[in-house]
């Protein structure tokens, strides 16, 4: 089989890539291991534990790629404000669409929800896919990658891309050296019916084991449901999943001091160990890599596939332009171009997620009158809320043109 660029993972990053180099006159091989095939939705049933909180910038690519209609006609819930409180003191602070003459801050979507509209488009589009495609083996051959796959059957392409998650095959298999280390967090992870509508907002509360995010659901209109993420110890998390879920709803309604009244009901949990991980390079000579395969940060603000989508997207917009020159995309030219415009704002999101981790995370007194007198000084300036508002938004910074307004 022989492709002009194989990309390995067919998550909501890969896929978004494929559908960006689509209708290009690139052969493009989109592979994963697993069966790739719509899964029948069923909008009063019960919510998918991963979701994530779309920016404007990824709603405009998906828009672009077709994808969004998909999404929309699932299953999405806007969210207008953000509410922010330190549960160790008195500071907080407020964010709201309005600030920048928005409509909404973003949306909250579960991660299969966008999976199964990418790959619908996908399907329909001049893409190769390969589902139960296990890699086995990778290495070069003259100018071109050979993969082996468990079945025996074998690839050969001039460019790789690596979209297959944090714990990446092609990664693991080429010994991509990364800096990552533990947070000594779990989040647990779930759905849960309140006795209070969310009012179209995003809640989050700093308490002294961790953050605790109650993002909102819509159900067939009825908002009021949320999805946590409750980053604790580990030692803490491993008492709140034994519990029951009359005992678990107790405990969640006490840590989120009851914002939104009783908690009634709660799916199924979900624990997940935080690490933070970085690849030292994003490419090396007809190798890239995106999305969490390249950098996977803490869920503090569900910024994470937000990241891989502006990755997918600026590394279609360097491939397509170098192909229109005709240059090579394997060669480290092209490949560097996309490298030096994600790497940056990658780190940078990453060193702002860690420092409101550490700072939060901190028992120090000097810090707790810092970040609560901090909290309450940002709150009072409208100009610095509404640069972060619309940076969070993709409205500003090096964004690529299937992110643009």
């Amino acid at each position: 089989m022989q492709a002009d660029l194989v990309i390995v993972g067919a998550g909501m990053v890969g896929s978004a890539l494929a559908l960006a180099l689509c209708d290009s006159g690139l052969e493009v091989l989109l592979i994963d291991s697993a069966e790739l095939k719509v899964v029948p939705f069923a909008a009063d049933g019960p919510f998918e534990p991963r979701v994530s909180a779309l920016s404007a910038a990824s709603q405009r690519i998906l828009e672009r790629l077709g994808a969004w209609p998909g999404v929309i006609g699932r299953r999405a819930s806007p969210y207008a404000q953000m509410q922010v409180w330190d549960g160790s003191g008195t500071g907080q602070i407020h964010f709201s669409a309005a600030s920048v003459h928005a409509e909404v801050l973003g949306h909250i979507v579960e991660n299969r929800v966008v999976q199964d509209a990418l790959l619908e488009r996908l399907l329909d589009a001049d893409v190769g896919l390969l589902g139960n495609a296990q890699l086995q083996q990778l290495r070069r051959s003259g100018d071109d990658w050979l993969l082996s796959l468990a079945d025996g059957r074998q690839i050969r392409a001039p460019l790789l891309v690596a979209a297959d998650g944090a714990n990446s095959a092609v990664r693991r298999l080429l010994g991509c050296a990364t800096r990552e280390w533990d947070y000594l967090h779990h989040a647990i992870v779930t759905s849960v019916r309140c006795a209070e509508p969310h009012q179209l907002t995003a809640w989050q509360r700093f308490t002294d084991d961790g953050p605790l995010a109650l993002l909102p659901l819509d159900r067939q209109g009825d908002r009021h449901w949320c999805s946590i993420v409750w980053s604790c110890t580990p030692e803490q998390a491993a008492r709140l999943m034994a519990l029951d879920d009359e005992a678990f709803r107790i405990a969640l309604g006490e840590a989120f001091e009851r914002r939104l009244g009783e908690v009634l009901e709660v799916d199924a949990r979900v624990c997940i160990p935080l690490r933070q991980r970085h690849a030292k390079r994003y490419i090396e000579p007809g190798l890239a890599l995106i999305g969490d395969a390249a950098h996977v940060i803490h869920p503090l603000a569900g910024q994470g596939v937000n990241l891989g989508f502006l990755d997918a997207a600026v590394l279609a917009e360097e491939l397509l332009a170098a192909h229109a020159r005709g240059e090579s995309l394997a060669e480290p030219r092209v490949l560097g171009r996309f490298e030096r415009r994600r790497m940056p704002h990658n780190l940078a999101m990453m060193a702002a997620m860690e420092g409101f981790e550490r700072l939060f995370q901190s028992n120090s007194l000097p810090l707790r009158w810092l970040r609560n007198s901090g909290l309450k000084m940002v709150d009072g300036l409208d100009s610095a809320k509404g640069v972060l508002v619309r940076r969070a938004l993709g409205l500003s910074g090096d964004l690529p043109e299937l992110a643009r307004a």
